[in-house]
């Protein structure tokens, strides 16, 4: 019994020393105001439904300079390390964690764990060895014509039998859309038909249920929440089949049987997806992907390739419609391109989407698509492990084992960076002195939407792609007006989703008399 005041006594001891210290080291560091205890917890929690731009205006506050652009959470019991969070936006310090130390920042063992029941060890979920093999035979792929010429038959397909069906009705019968909602269907029929061959069709007339796309949502959403909570509290509900951790167990199943069946009839009936194209590959042992890898490598590319898209293209509609003058510049290109390769009638150049060789002459476009994601990226966060100390470019110390964000989102609100405008949505800040190229800024890691350095994103050019052709097909056809008090917020997640949606009604636009 005499033990326990002593063991009592140094345990508050222990407990006020870590607490001076925290306190004491956290006055030191940039960023949101540090409180005892609780350190930056109460600021977060106030702005968890603004989230971003709460970051965003955090690192502007260091000083918006061109040598300093990093902050600090004090997140005492939250943090993985000492209890704090290093977040930052220099592109030197990006380029640093993307390229120059690319080992010493990987997915981690946090993120790998939250994710394995879904994506197990496929290409978004590993690090070293299992994630090379796997990029590389995904390389191969991605830079061939014949998929390129796969995506533009399946997104053609989407937008002529559905799309357009879909958006007539709603303009004939004069009621709103979601455009977000089709745009999410459609791109998800898209991957998934590019992926392994199989058209889900929940882009379809009364836009119908699919039990495979509700447990892919249901999965992906709780899979994301463990990220919210201590490990050991997700898997404790794990053991014990528990609220959430019990829905992704039968989503999850729903997930598997649906990839177990598509697995099998590729293995009947090899087509030019990408499932059938890496059946054909060998790991490092020479032998082939045994069904349970294939299942995991096809889930991961469908995840890659829905949200990132219909997302940006959302807020890429959004953004058209507040700008009128950009819209017309819109009108005018593709007019001009498809005047030359389809004829002066107008009426022709709306009766099949884009051919991929004259979406690829849509520069301007492109320029606007780009712009959109610098202001609004898919992924507007990202983070990285710590495997060993290292010091970043601008002198900020990042310890073993603690957690790097790089905000992409508030790369694109940064004044050092993009200049006195980078608040305004100006697509001309992508394109040559003579406007006739594309150009992406000297300083690649100013613009790492999608990704830098090794793992830059193989989709790249398909999801421009797909991009151009959903957006030239509906607005050569559509003006697009919100819905009058239709609220356009960020939804907080991972993924960049307007939380109420983009309601719209359509209008129907005449081509007769553009300017070419």
């Amino acid at each position: 019994m005499e033990a326990l005041p002593v063991f009592f006594a140094i345990a508050v001891t222990t407990f006020s020393l870590y607490l001076i210290w925290f306190y004491l080291l956290a006055r030191t560091l940039s960023g949101p105001k540090v409180w005892p205890l609780v350190g930056s917890l109460p600021a977060l929690i106030a702005n968890r439904s603004r989230m971003h731009d709460w970051i965003a205006g955090n690192l502007r506050e260091t000083g918006d300079s061109a040598t300093y652009q990093t902050c600090t959470l004090a997140l005492p019991f939250v943090a993985r390390k000492q209890g704090f969070y290093t977040v930052t936006c220099h592109p030197k310090n990006i380029e640093h964690i993307l390229r120059t130390r690319f080992d010493n920042y990987p997915k981690g063992p946090t993120w790998q764990a939250a994710f394995h029941d879904l994506l197990g060890q496929g290409i978004f979920n590993s690090d070293g060895e299992t994630w090379l093999i796997q990029r590389k035979t995904a390389a191969l792929e991605f830079t061939t014509r014949t998929l390129r010429q796969a995506m533009a038959r399946w997104v053609n397909r989407t937008i002529k039998l559905r799309l357009w069906s879909i958006l007539a009705k709603a303009e004939r019968g004069n009621f709103p859309v979601d455009i977000q909602d089709l745009l999410l269907r459609l791109t998800f029929d898209n991957i998934c038909g590019l992926t392994f061959g199989k058209d889900p069709e929940t882009l379809s007339p009364g836009l119908p249920e699919n039990p495979f796309a509700i447990a892919f949502d249901s999965a992906t959403e709780t899979t994301l929440q463990r990220l919210l909570y201590p490990g050991f509290l997700w898997r404790l509900k794990k053991a014990f089949g528990l609220g959430t951790e019990m829905r992704l167990k039968n989503s999850l199943e729903i997930v598997e049987n649906y990839m177990t069946e598509a697995i099998t009839a590729r293995k009947e009936r090899p087509s030019d997806d990408l499932l059938s194209r890496f059946m054909k590959k060998k790991d490092v042992d020479g032998n082939h992907f045994p069904s349970a890898v294939l299942r995991r490598i096809a889930l991961n590319f469908v995840l890659a390739g829905r949200d990132t898209s219909s997302v940006a293209l959302s807020w890429f509609f959004w953004l058209v419609m507040t700008h009128p003058r950009v819209e017309e510049k819109i009108i005018r290109e593709i007019s001009t391109v498809l005047n030359e390769t389809r004829g002066n009638d107008p009426t022709k150049w709306v009766e099949d989407p884009l051919e991929f060789d004259e979406a690829d002459r849509l520069i301007y476009l492109k320029a606007c698509l780009a712009e959109t994601l610098r202001l609004y990226p898919s992924v507007p966060e990202d983070f990285k492990y710590v495997v060993s100390d290292d010091v970043l470019p601008d002198g900020t110390a990042v310890p073993a084992g603690s957690s790097v964000t790089y905000s992409i989102y508030s790369v694109g609100r940064m004044k050092s960076i993009w200049g006195e405008d980078c608040m305004e949505f100006r697509p001309e800040r992508w394109l040559s002195t003579g406007g006739d190229r594309f150009e992406t800024p000297k300083d690649g890691y100013k613009f790492v939407a999608f990704n830098a350095g090794p793992r830059t994103c193989l989709g790249k050019d398909l999801a421009y792609l797909q991009m151009k052709s959903v957006a030239s097909a509906v607005l050569l056809r559509y003006r697009l007006s919100l819905v009058p008090g239709h609220r356009v917020e960020q939804k907080m997640s991972l993924t960049l989703f307007m939380k109420n949606g983009l309601r719209v009604y359509l209008q129907p636009r005449s081509l007769t008399g553009v300017t070419i």
